[in-house]
Formats: C-alpha cells, sequence, structure tokens
C-alpha cells in the first residue's frame, strides 16, 4: 500500500517538472521577467460568502509567535476550537489528536474539516489530524469557519473549516533553533529558490526530547516513564505559471512522529507520505483543480497497568487516501459569484495486531480489521450582491460508500476463529444545504445570519477496530450510520473605532447520529450512534492595535447535551464526553520597535468530564504562557518563550481516579533567522 501512494506521489509530480525545466531554459531570455515572482502559489479568493459564516483569520505574525511552537497552542486562540483532551501533540496518542469546533466531538475523531492548502489532512483510518507534521512556520494564513455546514468544502466539514495556506516565498531561508530547560529541542529550516516566474520551497523539522512525567507524583511506578517524543516532517513544494492566468502547485511530503506515553514500552508512532498537484486557474473563468495521494501508517503497544507488561502490540495500520476537486467559478450574472464543482475521497486500510499474554507474553490472538469509505460530492453555490446586502445559497448532494469491512480474531496456536464480523457493502445518498445573508448595516456594523446542514461518514477505526486505554475497552461497531448536522447562527462584527474589531456570534447547532464511546458495562465501552447531540452557545472574539500595543481575545459559552433515548436513555441531558462549558483566551502584545516582540497568553477552560456518564471530572485549568522576540544582528533574532508559567496542574485523563498531566512549566530559549 505505501508502495503504491509514492509510484502514485511521483505520477503527480510529473507534470510539474515540464514548466519548471522550461523555465530554467528560458532564464537567460527572460531574466527580468524572473527578478520577480508573479505567482502566488495560493489558491482562488475567498468566496462573498465567507464573510455570512463566523470566520476567523490568523495571520502569520501569530502562527510564528506561539509559546510552544506548536500548531495547536495557535489554534486554541480561535473561539469554539477543541481537541478530545487537553494534552498537545508530544504527550498524546496520535489517534487521539481528533479536533473539532463547538462542542460538537462524541469521541477522538475529527469533526472539523482542516485542509492544507485545499488537501485533507485527517488521517484515513482514525480520522485524526497529524499535528505534529504541520509545521507552523510554513504557514502564510489560518482560515477558520465555525459551523457553515460541508458546502462546497466537501463531507467531513460538520463542525466547520480550518483553512491551513502554505506562506508565500520570502527570505531565501529561514531558520530557527531552540532548547528548553528539560534539554528538549527544536530545529526547523525552510528554504526558498526562484525557478523563473515561479519558485520552490523546501522545509524540514525536527522536534525530540525526554518529556514529562504525565503522572502525578503519587501514582508513580517504578515502570512510570516520561512521555518522550522524536518526531521530524520535511515537504517539497513547487510552484509555476502555465500562462499568465494559470499556475501549477505541487507538494509532497513525509513525516514520523515516535512518542511513549505513561509507561516505559508504551510506544507508539505515526508516519506519512504524501503528494499533491494542484492547478488554479484566475482568468474570466476561474478554477481550481486539485488531486491527492496519502499514505499512513500507525503502530502502537498496550501496557497492563497491573503488570506493567505488554498485553497488545498493534504492530501496524497501513493506510491510504485519494481524492481530488474541481471547482469552477463561471462568469454568468453580474453581481453572482457562482461555485460549481465536485470533490471525490477514497480511504481503506488494515489494522494489523497481536493480543499477547500479560505473563508470559506469548501471542495470544492475531487480528485484523479494516475496509474502505468512499464519498463523491457535487455541489454549486451562489453569492449574489445588492447592494449593501450579500445572500448566500448552496446545494451538496453526496454518494458515500463504505465497503469490504471485516474484523477478525484468530487463535495464535490453533489457528481457529474466535470471532468475525463481515460487514456488508453500503451506500446512499445524501443531500445537504447552506443559505445566508450579510447586511452592511452602517460603515461599522455588518449582521449575518445563516442556516446550514452537514455531513460525516464513519471512520474505519469507529467501524472495525476495537481498543484498550487500560483499564477501558471500546468495542467497534460495523452499523454506525453517518452523522448529519443541522444549524443555524446569527452574529455581527462590529467596528466602534478604526483600531478595533468585534464579532459576536449565537448559534444552535445538533448532530444526529452522533458517534460517541458509550458506557455499557463496568471498564466495557462501545461506540453507537446516539440519538443527537445539541450544542447552544456563543462565541466572542476582540482585536485591537493601538500604535505598539496590541489585544486579540476570544471566548465560547456552550451549552451541549446528549439527547438519548432507548439503550442512551440514561445518558440524555447530559453533557458530552470532554465537553467544557467554557473556554477563553486573551492575548495582550507589545511591538515597541522593528523585530521586537513580546507578548503574554491567558487561557482558561472550565470543567469537563472524562465519560458520557459524567463520573470523572477534569478539573478546569488556568494557563500563562509568554513570547519574546528581540534583533541580535542583522536577520537573527533571540527568542524566549514559556508554557505554562504559573505551573498550573492540568488534568489530561481521569478514569476511576488514574490520572494523566498536561504540560508543566517549560521555558524555551531559542535563536531565529530570517523572520
Amino acid at each position: 500500500m505505501t508502495f503504491r501512494a509514492r509510484l502514485l506521489a511521483c505520477a503527480l509530480l510529473l507534470p510539474s517538472a515540464v514548466p519548471l525545466a522550461a523555465q530554467e531554459a528560458e532564464a537567460d531570455e527572460e531574466e527580468d521577467l524572473a527578478e520577480e515572482i508573479i505567482v502566488t502559489g495560493k489558491g482562488l479568493d475567498p468566496a462573498l460568502s465567507t464573510g455570512i459564516y463566523a470566520t476567523t483569520t490568523i495571520e502569520r505574525e501569530t502562527i510564528i509567535a506561539a509559546p510552544s511552537g506548536r500548531i495547536e497552542d495557535v489554534l486554541r486562540n480561535v473561539a469554539g476550537f477543541q481537541q478530545f483532551r487537553r494534552s498537545d501533540s508530544r504527550s498524546s496518542n496520535p489517534s487521539a489528536q481528533g479536533v473539532t469546533l463547538r462542542a460538537l466531538g462524541g469521541n477522538a475523531t475529527s469533526r472539523a474539516l482542516v485542509l492544507l492548502d485545499g488537501v485533507p489532512l485527517a488521517d484515513p483510518f482514525f480520522g485524526y489530524i497529524p499535528l505534529s507534521a504541520i509545521a507552523p512556520e510554513t504557514l502564510g494564513t489560518i482560515r477558520v469557519t465555525r459551523g457553515g455546514g460541508s458546502g462546497p468544502f466537501g463531507a467531513g466539514a460538520l463542525a466547520g473549516t480550518i483553512e491551513l495556506e502554505s506562506a508565500a516565498p520570502g527570505e531565501a531561508f529561514l531558520g530557527s533553533a531552540a532548547v528548553n530547560d528539560r534539554g528538549e529541542t527544536e530545529a526547523s529550516g525552510v528554504f526558498t529558490q526562484r525557478l523563473g516566474r515561479g519558485f520552490a520551497v523546501a522545509s524540514a523539522r525536527w522536534d525530540r526530547g525526554q518529556g514529562f512525567f504525565t503522572t502525578p507524583d503519587a501514582q508513580r511506578v517504578p515502570a512510570t516513564a516520561r512521555a518522550a517524543f522524536d518526531s521530524w516532517n520535511v515537504a517539497l513544494r513547487t510552484v509555476a505559471p502555465l500562462t499568465d492566468s494559470i499556475e501549477v502547485q505541487t507538494r509532497v511530503a513525509a513525516f514520523r512522529d515516535a512518542r511513549t506515553l505513561r509507561f516505559r514500552g508504551a510506544d507508539s508512532t505515526s508516519e506519512g507520505e504524501e503528494a499533491s498537484i494542484r492547478f488554479v486557474g484566475r482568468g474570466a473563468w476561474q478554477f481550481d483543480a486539485l488531486a491527492y495521494v496519502q499514505a499512513r501508517d500507525f503502530s502502537n503497544i498496550v501496557i497492563s497497568a497491573t503488570r506493567f507488561t505488554p498485553t497488545l502490540d498493534q504492530r501496524r495500520t497501513p493506510s491510504t487516501g485519494i481524492g481530488g476537486k474541481f471547482e469552477l467559478r463561471p462568469p454568468l450574472l453580474e453581481g453572482h459569484d457562482i461555485r460549481i464543482g465536485a470533490d471525490w475521497r477514497r480511504a481503506d486500510g488494515e489494522l494489523q495486531e497481536e493480543a499477547l499474554n500479560a505473563v508470559s507474553g506469548a501471542i495470544t490472538e492475531r487480528r485484523r480489521a479494516g475496509g474502505a469509505t468512499g464519498n463523491l460530492g457535487i455541489f454549486v453555490e451562489d453569492d449574489w450582491q445588492i447592494g449593501p446586502l450579500t445572500i448566500n445559497g448552496g446545494l451538496r448532494a453526496d454518494r458515500s460508500s463504505i465497503t469490504g469491512g471485516f474484523y477478525r480474531a484468530l487463535s495464535a496456536t490453533t489457528g481457529a476463529v474466535v470471532s468475525e464480523v463481515v460487514a456488508p457493502d453500503r451506500s446512499d445518498w445524501s443531500l445537504s444545504w447552506r443559505a445566508g445573508a450579510l447586511f452592511y448595516a452602517t460603515r461599522r456594523l455588518d449582521l449575518r445570519a445563516a442556516a446550514y446542514t452537514g455531513l460525516r461518514l464513519p471512520t474505519l477505526n469507529e467501524l472495525y477496530r476495537p481498543f484498550v486505554v487500560f483499564p477501558v475497552t471500546t468495542e467497534a461497531n460495523a452499523n454506525l450510520a453517518n452523522e448529519r448536522l443541522r444549524g443555524f447562527e446569527i452574529g455581527l462584527d462590529w467596528q466602534p473605532v478604526n483600531a478595533v474589531v468585534i464579532a459576536v456570534t449565537a448559534f444552535d447547532n445538533e448532530v444526529e447520529n452522533a458517534i460517541a464511546n458509550v458506557t455499557v458495562g463496568p471498564n466495557l465501552r462501545s461506540r453507537a450512534n446516539l440519538p443527537a447531540i445539541e450544542a447552544r452557545g456563543i462565541e466572542a472574539s476582540v482585536a485591537a492595535k493601538f500604535g505598539e500595543l496590541s489585544l486579540d481575545g476570544a471566548l465560547a459559552w456552550t451549552d451541549a447535551e446528549v439527547r438519548g433515548e432507548g439503550p442512551s436513555a440514561d445518558l440524555d441531558g447530559l453533557r458530552p464526553a470532554q465537553t467544557p462549558e467554557f473556554a477563553a483566551s486573551l492575548t495582550l502584545g507589545w511591538q515597541p520597535a522593528p523585530g521586537w516582540r513580546i507578548a503574554g497568553t491567558l487561557r482558561h477552560v472550565s470543567s469537563q468530564f472524562e465519560d458520557d456518564r459524567q463520573t470523572d471530572r477534569l478539573a478546569p485549568a488556568t494557563t500563562l504562557d509568554a513570547f519574546f522576540a528581540a534583533p541580535l544582528w542583522g536577520r537573527l533574532s533571540l527568542t524566549l518563550r514559556g508554557e505554562n508559567l504559573t505551573d498550573e496542574a492540568i488534568v489530561t485523563r481521569n478514569q476511576g481516579g488514574s490520572v494523566d498531566l498536561g504540560v508543566p512549566r517549560t521555558v524555551w530559549l531559542g535563536v531565529r533567522y530570517g523572520f
């Protein structure tokens, strides 16, 4: 499967070699043109309807000044953003790195669609986001749309869409290196080379360290281990013009992330390779055509919390994602911004694991599970501007399929079938829609309202892979139905003075058939479709800049509850697992001179529950982070960063009193060049 993906990746990149090679040959004849890059490396401009939905844009200056240096730290400043657990991507199991918006998560799978230059990043098997594979220093902007339904984004945009966009070419070299008070290190480099009227950007990053103890002092045993991590990622991106109005963009990337959690030997790895090619046309008939392929793998060893020996070796989970998208914006009617297109994605994968005897270490069972999911979507959308009023309406039809599903456990000694599930193939059509309006009430006040629906397929992990977070076992469910979103919102954007922008949104979202890990017995859970998860709340943000001083704040208050009936009747009215009621952040910044930056971020997240029955509580947490940069010489600068400076005890897991903690006080000292 990995070989096939690499072969396809090479095939995807061949077309880009022709224009780049031709431009090098003509470099002498076009020397004047070569001095200026005329391609952008971006997709099409955001549609007129972007302002109708609750959208937050994060600029590069903020992205590269995160105190932790991690992309999830940047996103935590967005109202409504939430990871399944409070841990960052250095101290959590990769398969728990689901991201969502508006408290619409029921388990660790992502409900938000995360895109990098238009390519979905979610793991084809698990649905988590490989956060450690995203280097913040390579990004130019991040646009987060909360709600909004599937629309032209694609199936999976249930709770919203997070669009990451690569940075425009800048300095020939950008580099950074840092070390923290535990001796952990991070290093990165970005190299840019002009190629005729195009450019190429190569990037690399390496993070490694012994980690911290996630286990509290009172619960440590001789087998307790630090949350060690060792991850790297590399990427090569090229952009070249085909004509004056059409450019081609290609990208190849690879990453690997190794971690140890809680006990010695509890090691996990995630790795992947991917390639994409994109054609963007900016003429009268604008278009965006994209194709991509991804190969991923995951491994994990489960250690007994009583004997501290391996009980499960999930040695491989190879998976492949293949897809593409075409969007056309025809200039058919004056005052209308029409988008017509289709997208397609197929994911397949297979779990390969062995159950082990905790005493002897002998293999007791050999397990295999997997299948394939596919989705073909067709959409049409129109933005109509009538004076101060912009109206949006769109329809989307999705044909989803789940095929080849199975789970099989064989006795390691006799080869006999211990348990087996062969799931029937199934497919169906779903219709989604969205509509909204934006009214420019005054020069400083915009009013907006929207309603929408959305769709998410269950992942292969949810359908076929049982798992253990000792001592709790969670069973898979091959009969899971698609999740469906219905929601509406109203909001305003107000600029009382030039230096201040305030945004407020009130929303009511409901996910029908929400997939959650439901308790069915002592230390036993099963994935199941709940009748619904309802989330109502208010999101607010403020951005202000007064000369050298800046202020950015965000808060989200969400009243989320499960609607249960039948087998889930006892969950009715309870808050979903891992869902806080309130979260807020406030960042104060000061730039006293060019190259200088001093900033502090205060965050608070309210209490939440570990499980669906609200028996294990995670206490609220308030943290203080800081960032300092000062020029040393030329383009070289000194950086000083602090995480959780008050050393707050951040509880990230609580299962019957067995607790994991998040990052303690951590101070980083480093240098960077070209930023």
